[in-house]
């Protein structure tokens, strides 16, 4: 990046002034896929088979990098492109800028914030200067309105005459953006995609926890001022700040007002973030999508040098870095946010849940997201022990695997509300938004957000006003602090919540032995007959999937493409893991990135086949009318049959056979993979196809009253046995 530079490098740029600004913009092969809307291998074939594609002039031999126009130019003359959009070219002069993507992006901010706060002085500006006179004017401007908008600490920095010299065409492109878009509408673009490029570098907040820790907090009453001490993208800040609109605008509307686009009292939001670059991006972010707030983003190690020590908060929103050892254990052991005692160098953790509370003004509600560790640590038992005797801690909320990063572990949001004058509250609530009790789907890619939420705010609105909380087994339970106070001080919901009646008691177990006896009676109706036949294999004619996708007989799609609509109702995704199971739809489709539309998935028709293509199992699975409308998963291939050419369960029958399923496979060290091309079928006349078809079928029937029977039965015994080992169900 710019900022590591080495001194030679920043000689030579001195010594030849006009090198960096007539580089041109570059663009790497996943850029021109981009531009082209293809994927990576076309580009590469389109190098290897065109002698005229245009060589690289950067980048290095894995990963080369070539001259923006040159690929456009090439893109049109073969028919590729017809316009690069404005989006798009943008996008690759800031990814292709010289001081890299990250400061090109913090000069597009700002020229996106003076087009929004001063469009009359931005067009004087664009239309009077040429490029030299532009960038030349452009930083006292840039100034001015950083610093009237961000106030004078603001982290928007290095935007010097020097620094704005080779961004004239990116000044410009992002102000006609600025005009097409909106300034807003743009830089979430720019923002979304360098964040969506650069995965491993930030570690963001999901929208759904976000939105859910604003929720918590305006509990009690709006957040006039909100912290978020560890600011990172600054999706927390949003988010508060979209709850106190959308309460306002529903105030409003409650009351018959005008005019409820704008919030009577605008909130003041405050971000610190020890990545400079990071708490540029995010001041700029804040700046333009909240238009009717204040904003103020210093950039800082919060533990180590507070911007804001004076700061009393209505709300603090914090998502911290887990399982920080370097967070100044040793040259803070006497700050004097330490009020619930000393953390030790293991305990990052409850180093930021004290500092929130530091920031606090009394009654005042902090929530942070936590790692599941610092609930039971034994080295936090003292703090814990602590924050319980006062009052502080009020809540604490499991939620379930995947809400955020790391998406493996299943996260706690910690309630905090500061401690007055008034006595401290005697009680915790403990949530599990994450059990089987709640009763959300068994989704595997993300969780229900619906269902959390209203399982989470419902349980922390009642405990908040009354005080306390009707028990619900394996949900939620207020508890006496008093009883919490032994050894360990252990805080995880699932060690305080009384399990939910086994399989939902006696009553429910005898539904399922009755529902059970039934399916023995039918899975016994069912088992099929091997009738005799012919002493050895038939020897039909044989074609491939592959032939029958060219004489138009099928068609083949692969799936895990498509992604879920911003607002609208997404379709469940039919997993490989539903397919091998013979389960309902669980997945749930991604939603689609910042940086452009959704798009469109595979979705399933009735008489669809669908094969898995991982794992080596003979596989085949036709869809029915409940399956229908679902999205096509990845590492499976959907097979849609022309019916008047073939019977859609001869088709799925014949793929499912082993010999079939062994030839066209490939084998690599760890897994197997199946080509469904190869795969083979007799060539039969549509009626002989619909006979065979129809013990298929008949076998699919036999085989799902297996599958039921086997599930009852698990069922059953587990609930018996969880039973008789909590007295719901007695021996006799």
């Amino acid at each position: 990046m710019a900022r590591n530079a080495s001194p030679d490098n920043a000689t030579d740029t001195s010594t030849v002034p006009t090198r960096t600004q007539d580089r041109p913009t570059e663009v790497t092969a996943a850029g021109i896929a981009r531009l082209a809307g293809v994927g990576r291998a076309a580009v590469s074939n389109w190098r290897r088979r065109h002698a005229d594609f245009p060589k690289p002039v950067g980048g290095t031999e894995t990963s080369p990098a070539f001259a923006l126009r040159d690929i456009e130019q090439w893109l049109r003359d073969q028919g590729k492109l017809a316009e690069v959009p404005l989006r798009e070219r943008v996008w690759q002069q800031l990814v292709g800028h010289p001081a890299g993507a990250a400061a090109a992006l913090r000069q597009a901010g700002a020229v996106l914030l003076l087009a929004h706060d001063r469009p009359a002085a931005w067009q004087q500006l664009r239309a009077a200067a040429d490029d030299a006179e532009l960038t030349g004017v452009l930083p006292a401007v840039l100034d001015a309105v950083l610093a009237a908008r961000l106030g004078p600490g603001h982290p928007v920095r290095g935007l010097t005459r020097e620094a704005l010299a080779p961004s004239a065409a990116l000044v410009r492109a992002t102000g006609d953006l600025a005009a097409a878009d909106g300034a807003a509408a743009a830089y979430d673009f720019l923002l979304g995609r360098h964040l969506d490029a650069n995965p491993r570098q930030y570690t963001l907040t999901p929208p759904g926890p976000a939105a859910l820790m604003a929720e918590l907090a305006a509990v009690a009453g709006p957040s006039g001022t909100v912290l978020d001490p560890a600011c990172g993208a600054g999706a927390l800040l949003a988010a508060a700040r979209e709850h106190t609109a959308e309460e306002s605008d529903g105030g409003k509307r409650d009351a018959g007002e005008g005019d409820a686009g704008e919030s009577d009292a605008p909130v003041t939001l405050y971000g610190q973030e020890a990545d400079a670059d990071l708490a540029a991006l995010t001041a700029l972010r804040l700046a333009l999508g909240a238009p009717d707030a204040q904003v103020r983003v210093r950039a800082a190690d919060t533990l180590r040098a507070d911007a804001f020590p004076d700061l009393a908060a209505d709300a603090v929103l914090v998502h911290p870095p887990f399982n920080e050892r370097n967070w100044g254990h040793d040259e803070l052991a006497y700050d004097p946010r330490w009020e619930y005692g000393f953390p030790a160098r293991t305990e990052s953790e409850l180093a930021w849940v004290q500092h929130a509370l530091a920031r606090l003004r009394e009654g005042g509600t902090a929530v942070l997201l936590m790692p599941p560790a610092a609930a039971s640590r034994r080295s936090g038992r003292r703090i814990r022990a602590d924050l319980l005797r006062r009052g502080a801690l009020r809540a604490v909320i499991a939620l379930p695997a995947g809400a955020a990063p790391p998406n493996g572990v299943p996260l706690h949001l910690w309630v905090l509300r500061k401690p007055g004058t008034t006595p401290p509250a005697p009680q915790l609530l403990v949530v599990d938004a994450a059990g089987p009790a709640t009763g959300a789907p068994a989704g595997r890619d993300k969780p229900d957000w619906q269902t959390v939420r209203t399982t989470a705010v419902e349980a922390w609105r009642t405990f908040d006003r009354d005080g306390g909380i009707e028990e619900q087994p394996g949900v939620r339970r207020s508890l006496a602090a008093i009883d919490l106070l032994d050894d360990d001080v252990d805080l995880a919901p699932a060690r305080h919540l009384p399990p939910p009646a086994a399989a939902g008691g006696p009553a429910e177990l005898a539904r399922i032995r009755e529902r059970l006896t039934t399916t023995l009676a039918r899975t016994t109706a069912l088992t099929p007959r091997p009738d005799g036949g012919a002493a050895g294999p038939a020897r039909w004619p044989l074609t491939t999937v592959g032939e029958l996708a060219r004489s138009g007989a099928l068609v083949l799609r692969a799936g895990g493409a498509g992604t879920a609509p911003a607002g609208g109702a997404a379709p469940a995704v039919l997993t490989d893991h539903d397919v091998i199971g013979g389960d309902a739809p669980s997945g749930t489709l991604p939603e689609a990135p910042a940086s452009g539309p959704a798009e469109e998935p595979v979705l399933l028709q009735a008489g669809d086949v669908v094969v898995p293509v991982l794992g080596g199992g003979a596989v085949a699975r036709v869809t029915d009318d409940s399956t229908a409308g679902a999205a096509l998963g990845r590492n499976l291939t959907l097979l849609r049959p022309d019916p008047a050419a073939l019977d859609p369960w001869f088709l799925a029958g014949f793929l499912r056979g082993t010999a079939n399923n062994r030839q066209a496979s490939s084998y690599a060290s760890t897994a197997t993979r199946l080509d469904v091309r190869r795969l083979q079928l007799p060539r039969l006349p549509l009626a002989d196809q619909r006979r065979y078809g129809q013990r298929f079928r008949d076998l699919a029937a036999f085989e799902g009253a297996l599958r039921l029977t086997a599930r009852l039965g698990e069922q059953l015994v587990q609930g018996l046995h969880d039973g008789l080992t909590d007295g719901s169900v007695t021996p006799d």
